[in-house]
């Protein structure tokens, strides 16, 4: 365009040497252009760039992978014996590259399977038998018209330490919270079955999150004549109730007087004709039972 260094300096905000010194360096016989320009920086970089592992190190680890050693082995070996620091990983990843030239390293890998990272993969210990989605759940459920319908979760303490099972009625807000000497799935259940077997003719139906302390399910409902429910992986809003009363026993419990017994307790005459109730008068419907 006919601009002089000096002026392409104003303009790109870089001093005129600058300018001057990547016009001198990179110029062909055609002149300054900018794509050959950026083939001949990018030669000058790759030529300074020096690998970590000197190519006589390669040539070591090919020769012990065509012996049929592991790369772990080769890895250690040249640890020890060279003073060579090669992870095994890296030796991995110099074989597939090989592959992908055409080589045949790969076939001297002991295993043959194929290698495959994973990301997220799903978990498949201890499993929830029976387990019963949400969207089956009665829609008299959601609308809180009887008493009868509950939902249950677990506080978490101190690893491997006791933990608080909650259970909140959803028409009426009444709650029970119950102490359980660990997080396994037989200590919750029997704490779950002792804490409502006095309300076993108000108990129609238990949601519960995910977790594997619920395993033991379909014993609650033999035992109080209840289907149970599981809300959808991570969606907590589907219930909701108990979330807040989690947050409220946490206030109302902490962690510190978990083992004191304390705390008041109400018949259910005193709570099945309740219709209301929210977060700030849950505390009055707290019903607290220690083992």
């Amino acid at each position: 365009m006919g601009h002089h260094q000096s002026e392409i300096a104003v303009v790109l905000k870089r001093d005129k040497s600058t300018i001057s010194r990547e016009v001198r360096r990179n110029r062909g016989l055609r002149g300054y252009r900018p794509k050959q320009a950026q083939h001949l920086a990018l030669a000058r970089r790759e030529a300074k760039a020096k690998p970590r592992i000197a190519p006589g190190t390669w040539e070591w680890v090919e020769s012990l992978l065509r012996e049929e050693w592991s790369p772990e082995q080769v890895s250690g070996w040249l640890s020890i014996e060279q003073g060579l620091h090669v992870s095994h990983e890296w030796i991995y990843q110099y074989v597939y590259a090989d592959k992908r030239r055409g080589g045949d390293l790969h076939a001297h890998l002991r295993c043959q399977k194929k290698r495959r990272k994973r990301y997220g993969s799903n978990e498949r210990r201890g499993q929830i038998r029976g387990r019963v989605s949400i969207d089956e759940r009665p829609e008299i459920v959601e609308e809180r018209s009887r008493t009868g319908d509950w939902e249950a979760d677990t506080v978490i303490g101190k690893p491997g330490g006791p933990v608080l099972l909650t259970l909140a009625e959803r028409r009426t807000r009444y709650s029970i919270i119950a102490k359980a000497p660990d997080k396994s799935a037989q200590a919750v259940t029997d704490a779950l079955l002792t804490a409502l077997q006095p309300h076993a003719d108000l108990v129609h139906t238990l949601t519960y999150d995910n977790g594997k302390e619920f395993a033991y399910h379909q014993t609650v409902a033999k035992g109080l004549d209840a289907q149970g429910y599981f809300a959808h992986p991570y969606h907590s809003w589907e219930r909701g109730l108990n979330e807040n009363t989690n947050g409220l026993s946490g206030s109302t419990c902490p962690r510190a007087p978990i083992s004191t017994p304390s705390h008041t307790r109400r018949s259910a005459a005193s709570w099945t004709g309740s219709t209301t109730g929210h977060g700030n008068v849950l505390a009055s419907r707290l019903q607290i039972s220690y083992s």
